[in-house]
């Protein structure tokens, strides 16, 4: 019997307002289906708005033409209201997140990398991940290198073939979801937590760290204002989401669960 959490060939088609997301029988990722759901409200919104030709005829392989990306960027910076940080919130959140405001601060890591893609039961894949977590966390500092044992067995990754290895990364050299999980912290050692990123879930160890230079509020306030602005911005859109969903027929997927839309 399929997992709730996995679309099947079985399934209905999931649509917006009578447009399909993807074709007869094509498996997608929950999350995948709800970037889809998104674009598509976006994408109707826009057409609802004159800004995008009434005719054009949307695909059901989840790529906007770029007319529709167009469209919907016109629309969001019309729709979406996102006023600039004063000083005051941008100081406070420099304070309280001081050492993301760091440079040169290097990780020596390596992980083990359960891939999520098209048809993936979703649920499953995240059971195996956490049961290796656990495995690994309770081997960890025994004899033999259990770590690298099950990366060779169980990464989708490449780098399995090294026992996980990433080597010495800075930030800029990985996914920004994978470096708020490392950078910023003082854990070493296998975490505590699966680290979720655009590829999928990974079981991490940290190996060594390396301290970065603290910068001063002044020399990164563009950055701060950036991150907040960043922040206001995926607030608004979610709530602009929410507005159009609540007015749309949205039949086979379920938006509410979408954390932060992704919008491509």
């Amino acid at each position: 019997m399929p997992h709730a959490d996995t679309l099947t060939a079985a399934a209905p088609v999931a649509s917006i307002n009578g447009v399909p997301l993807h074709g007869a029988g094509e498996a997608l990722a929950p999350e995948a289906l709800r970037q889809r759901a998104c674009s598509e409200l976006l994408r109707q919104a826009a057409q609802a708005a004159g800004l995008l030709d009434a005719t054009e005829a949307p695909g059901t392989d989840g790529i906007l033409s770029e007319a529709a990306s167009e469209a919907i960027d016109t629309l969001l910076q019309r729709e979406l209201r996102v006023p600039e940080p004063e000083r005051a919130a941008c100081e406070r959140h420099y304070e309280a997140h001081k050492a993301q405001y760091c440079t040169g601060e290097r990780v020596q890591t390596r992980h083990i990398l359960f891939a999520v893609t098209p048809g993936t039961d979703v649920v499953a894949l995240r059971n195996r991940a956490e049961a290796c977590l656990l495995d690994v966390r309770c081997h960890d500092g025994e004899a033999g290198d259990a770590f690298a044992r099950a990366a060779a067995e169980l990464s989708n990754c490449p780098s399995a073939q090294q026992g996980g290895e990433l080597g010495w990364l800075q930030a800029g050299d990985c996914a920004p979801e994978f470096a708020r999980e490392l950078f910023g912290h003082a854990e070493v050692g296998v975490l505590p937590r699966l680290v979720h990123s655009r590829f999928g879930l990974h079981v991490v160890e940290v190996l060594a760290r390396e301290p970065g230079v603290q910068q001063s509020f002044d020399a990164v306030r563009g950055a701060v204002a950036m991150a907040l602005q960043q922040r206001a911005f995926v607030s608004a859109l979610q709530q602009y989401l929410r507005i159009l969903a609540g007015a749309a027929q949205v039949r086979g997927v379920e938006l509410d669960a979408a954390d932060s839309p992704l919008v491509q």
